[in-house]
């Protein structure tokens, strides 16, 4: 499931909506309902798709809810987020990681590498710009890379 949200920036009430059949694996995407009942394609890279592979091995049953709980059942919203706070601090972090601390990590991590606002303003599911702007954290020296690199009257 973490490598599953930061591999794609989804929403954790997404991820939890989840079902196996909205993995396609032969495509790399899986088929996410956000808000507002909006369906959207989003890409997901080979590791989280053995993951997921891993993980539903490991679980038995490949049907029904992608992530479910001891009893068979859907994951919860706030059982998700015990599960990512949870492993962050097995991990060794003394830093409050969320679901949504992955999500914002994917956006900052997809700009980082050259992603356009607007593809990430996609994959994350915003209808506003503005949005996707607030979740994206851009260091003041790669700005001053990107605008040296793209305008032509930088240097």
């Amino acid at each position: 499931m973490l490598e599953l949200l930061y591999a794609t920036g989804i929403r954790v009430a997404e991820c939890c909506g989840l079902d196996d059949t909205d993995v396609d694996r032969s495509h790399g995407t899986i088929r996410v309902l956000g808000k507002g009942d909006k369906e959207r394609v989003v890409p997901v890279g080979e590791v989280a798709l053995e993951a997921i592979d891993a993980y539903l091995a490991a679980r038995g049953r490949p049907d029904g809810p992608l992530f479910t709980n001891v009893r068979g059942g859907r994951l919860t919203t706030r059982s998700a987020q015990r599960i990512v706070g949870r492993q962050a601090r097995l991990s060794g972090t003394s830093r409050r990681v969320t679901p949504h601390t992955l999500r914002h990590t994917f956006a900052t991590h997809m700009l980082g590498e050259g992603a356009d606002l607007r593809l990430i303003q996609e994959l994350l599911g915003h209808r506003r710009l503005s949005t996707t702007q607030r979740y994206t954290h851009v260091s003041p020296e790669h700005l001053m890379k990107v605008y040296d690199a793209a305008h032509p009257r930088a240097t």
